[in-house]
């Protein structure tokens, strides 16, 4: 199973956010994205984030916190289990990603940029100030099959709301 973490950086109402497209074989590809990645063999999953964000868009992050847990569980891709963060506090400059490309985002607009269906649960989680939370989502191929909050079955936003 794949560990991996992600972490939307805040700045003036907006998220930075990775466009996607630089990698072929990427199962992300023309979807946007926060930064992150790989959890590495002995690693902890704040070590990882802050090493990723570095690697990713050359920002140093000063104020962070792990928001929740997001298991992604599909018919298609490897399991994963994703540690999910904020930041309010970096320095450094911003630099071009080899993985996409990188933009500042208003919160309110992340939501109309193509994603994963269950990104949107998170993302909304997320800017209602959530913590602490524990969320499944189940794909079948490409599509939000399943989706549980905290062990109890939430909405999939093809379902009735």
């Amino acid at each position: 199973m794949k560990r991996t973490t992600l972490c939307y950086i805040e700045r003036d109402g907006r998220w930075l956010m990775l466009h996607r497209t630089k990698k072929k074989d990427d199962g992300n590809r023309g979807k946007w994205i926060g930064v992150g990645g790989h959890i590495e063999p002995g690693e902890t999953p704040e070590a990882c984030v802050l090493r990723e964000v570095r690697e990713e868009t050359g920002l140093r992050l000063t104020e962070y916190r792990a928001r929740g847990v997001v298991h992604f569980r599909s018919n298609e891709y490897e399991d994963e289990d994703m540690f999910l963060f904020t930041a309010t506090g970096f320095d450094g400059a911003l630099r071009a990603c080899d993985e996409g490309e990188l933009a500042w985002i208003d919160r309110d607009a992340v939501l109309a940029l193509p994603t994963w269906e269950g990104d949107r649960i998170f993302l909304n989680l997320l800017r209602a100030g959530a913590s602490g939370f524990e969320l499944t989502l189940e794909y079948r191929g490409e599509s939000l099959a399943r989706a549980a909050l905290d062990g109890r079955e939430i909405p999939t936003f093809g379902e009735a709301q």
